[in-house]
């Protein structure tokens, strides 16, 4: 097996020594290549001293035929995600130096012929490689699925203790399952690597200690007894960041695009709209209320009336802005936006309560673009609410430090959970003349001030929509 090492540092430097001292049983890994940006990399000088591939770029590993699996050391998750997207099919990439260490360690620890001492220092190598050396989350998992180790990363990730874990199938803890992951979009990578008896890959959506979704790259690595595959190390690295990283950006290059286009649009629509709605009402005018013809201006001029509302939200949209923060009472703008829009809640028979924090620190905002946003989301839940119903809004510390909550509720309609992640995308709308522009202005409103804004609900049980913003911290250096 032909290794290429990405980052050449001290890791790579250990990680060389330890192949040279260490006699493989049935793989025979060799490292070839090693790539580092720095000259004086200890691990490229070694690789250069021993006449082995060295380069600046790993760029020059994937035109290689003779590469078999790059081990990424630098601890970049940009890099290795690079490396993934670059490299050819047949070759297997790793976060961390050990993966092929646990197939040997495997064998080496159920081996008879080694004595106590031998078996001592493999048991503290495993445990070094597992709690100290690897980054990601590690399971030993035989073949019937059960847990036979873990690491610490992987107990603290899922708020789990190792009686816990240890003997329990993966798929209980991991996706809280009856039965192994199955079927296109969530491939079982352990029951691939039984079968195939190779290393597999694939991306899963776990669930942490309080229900929430988390995106892992997981990996299976072969564990090997008498030529026959026993179980398997799955290496799982959380990329939960990266996708949502992703999805931001996504999200801001939809709305700079949507916002050039809304701005054109709009000024060319306003003319000819004003044009058809004066046309209409002029011959409304002349017109007896009982002509046919006088009900089909006013529909007319209705529907130019409803084109002008979106035309002008369309501007509003495209016109936004850099905030112009100042330093301000959260609780005191919330309560001015609440005034503002109680009385159409109270025309839809609808409660709004408010319910502001006493500690709540000033925060660094743009009035204006709040008070839109809060409106924003205040006027939609009032809309998507029956009457009878209620609408709570509240205000509070963020678990995440140096940051405020705002909190707003509803007892509508509720959104199915197909239409949840689309809400804030420009034009997207579940109402029957809404334009789909409002939450996406509010997205982007919260995104400028440095903050998130994210939506839970449940069809027939409302929608709860949380901002959260920088606060105290952020405040405290304007004033």
């Amino acid at each position: 097996m032909n290794i290429a090492v990405v980052g050449g540092g001290r890791r790579c430097k250990d990680f060389m020594d330890v192949i040279q001292r260490h006699t493989f049983l049935e793989i025979h890994p060799r490292i070839v290549a090693v790539a580092d940006i720095r000259p004086d990399a200890p691990g490229l000088v070694a690789a250069m001293e021993k006449g082995l591939f060295i380069t600046s770029s790993y760029d020059d590993f994937f035109d290689r035929d003779d590469i078999d699996l790059i081990v990424e050391l630098t601890g970049s998750m940009d890099i290795y995600n690079d490396i993934l997207a670059k490299k050819k099919k047949n070759v297997r990439a790793i976060a961390d130096r050990t993966a092929q260490l646990f197939w040997e360690i495997s064998r080496v620890s159920t081996m008879q012929k080694k004595t106590d001492q031998e078996l001592r220092e493999v048991r503290a190598l495993y445990s070094m490689a597992l709690n100290d050396l690897i980054q990601e989350e590690v399971l030993v998992i035989d073949h019937r699925f059960r847990i036979i180790d873990t690491n610490d990363a992987f107990l603290e990730k899922f708020g789990l203790t190792r009686d816990q874990v240890i003997g329990q199938f993966c798929y209980r803890i991991t996706h809280h399952l009856e039965n192994p992951c199955s079927g296109e979009d969530h491939p079982c990578p352990l029951i691939q690597t039984l079968e195939s008896e190779k290393p597999s890959q694939t991306t899963h959506i776990h669930l942490d200690r309080d229900g929430r979704k988390i995106y892992y790259s997981i990996s299976t690595y072969p564990l090997f007894e008498d030529g026959d595959v026993i179980g398997a190390v799955e290496l799982s690295r959380d990329i939960t960041k990266d996708i949502n990283v992703q999805k931001v950006m996504m999200q801001q290059e939809k709305l700079a695009s949507v916002g050039r286009l809304s701005a054109g649009v709009a000024h060319e629509i306003n003319n000819p709209l004003t044009t058809i709605l004066t046309t209409a009402m002029l011959i409304q005018e002349d017109l007896d209320p009982n002509d046919p013809t006088y009900e089909e201006m006013s529909v007319i001029a209705d529907e130019a009336l409803r084109c002008r509302k979106i035309v002008t939200n369309l501007l509003n949209f495209a016109r936004q802005t850099q905030p112009d923060k100042k330093n301000a009472n959260l609780n005191e703008i919330i309560a001015a936006c609440i005034s503002l829009t109680q009385k159409q809640a109270a025309f839809k028979d609808v409660s709004v309560v408010y319910d502001p924090s006493d500690n709540l620190p000033r925060t660094l905002v743009d009035k204006g673009q709040i008070e839109q946003a809060m409106i924003n989301l205040i006027i939609n839940a009032v809309e998507t609410t029956p009457a009878g119903g209620s609408i709570s809004v509240s205000t509070q510390l963020s678990a995440r430090q140096g940051f405020v909550d705002i909190v707003v509720s509803d007892t509508g309609e509720g959104i199915p959970e197909n239409q949840l992640n689309k809400i804030f995308d420009p034009f997207f709308t579940t109402k029957e003349n809404g334009t789909g522009l409002g939450l996406a202005i509010t997205h982007g409103i919260i995104e400028q001030h440095g903050g998130t804004i994210e939506a839970a609900s449940k069809v027939g049980a409302g929608t709860t929509f949380t901002i959260t913003i920088p606060g105290e911290k952020i405040a405290s250096h304007a004033s």
